[in-house]
């Protein structure tokens, strides 16, 4: 069973609701970024690793950070069917590399971030440190607290949605110990789009969220939260004609593709107002 990225280490602060979520990876002498391609900020540069090995072994770490990842399936994720010879040695070897390499990158660290059990090897990262984690438990402070502005709201979310530089854990899709992480975090970013549109709505941005709206289905053509949203952002703007059509379009993408009908949310749409 794949370990769990967020929530299973350390709670984030909920306080800062105001604070931009990039200020809040600025703020420590390492940050740890997989929204996307893997990089590693420093209080100097930000790092982009190189070697596919030293990119997968971190990676996995901190798909799991904070647990401990047992030894075989790390290896079985390295390595997959082919692990060279001595193939523990060649792990403590890539291993012994990242420990120095985060070494290098916090001089002035007083423990080693990577720790090695007799089990296995634990990447220990700290409160603010890791991107998803900063993603993950703003948008459960939202979801669980919300605002009385929804203008607050469309800021926070907007603020933790430019996290995202491209798809999570960049290049471990399909792999066991990352998949897991990589389709709670994605199903997360959609849920806060659609949370982002329904307060964008309630404050009358039809222009903004139209478009938004249309680039998303192009990603999520079956999401039919977003085609609601569309459909609403239409109406409520005046272009009810430009509203039937999207209907069509919705009720044909989905009697082609999947042999189905929209969902009775959806009657009415087709209706002229």
């Amino acid at each position: 069973m794949p370990m769990c990225l967020v929530g299973q280490r350390r709670k984030l602060a909920t306080s800062e609701a105001s604070t931009n979520a990039r200020d809040r990876l600025g703020g420590h002498v390492l940050s740890f970024r997989v929204l996307g391609p893997l990089e590693i900020g420093t209080p100097t540069q930000v790092v982009r690793p190189k070697g596919f090995m030293q990119r997968k072994l971190l990676t996995v770490l901190l798909a799991n950070a904070g647990n401990l990842v047992p030894i075989d399936p790390l290896i079985n994720e390295l390595w997959q069917e082919k692990p060279p010879a001595h193939v523990e040695n060649a792990l403590q070897a890539h291993v012994s590399r990242l420990r120095q390499k985060l070494a290098d990158w916090e001089p002035d660290a007083g423990t080693a971030r990577l720790v090695a059990f007799p089990a296995g090897y634990q990447l220990n990262v700290d409160e603010g440190e890791l991107d998803a984690e900063i993603f993950s438990a703003g948008l459960e402070r939202i979801r669980d607290h919300g605002a009385d502005d929804p203008a607050v709201t469309v800021r926070e979310l907007r603020s933790l949605l430019d996290l995202w530089r491209g798809p999570a854990l960049h290049g471990m899709a399909g792999t066991a110990l990352c998949q897991a992480a990589i389709c709670r975090l994605e199903e997360s970013r959609i849920a806060a789009l659609e949370l982002l549109y329904e307060n964008e709505l309630e404050l009358g941005n039809y222009g903004r969220v139209i478009p938004e709206l249309r680039e998303q289905l192009t990603d999520q053509p079956f999401r039919e939260r977003f085609w609601q949203q569309l459909l609403i952002a239409l109406q409520r703007s005046g272009r009810h004609t430009e509203a039937r059509v999207v209907y069509q379009e919705l009720r044909r993408k989905v009697s082609q593709e999947l042999g189905l009908d929209p969902s009775p949310i959806m009657h009415g749409f087709d209706q002229p107002s």
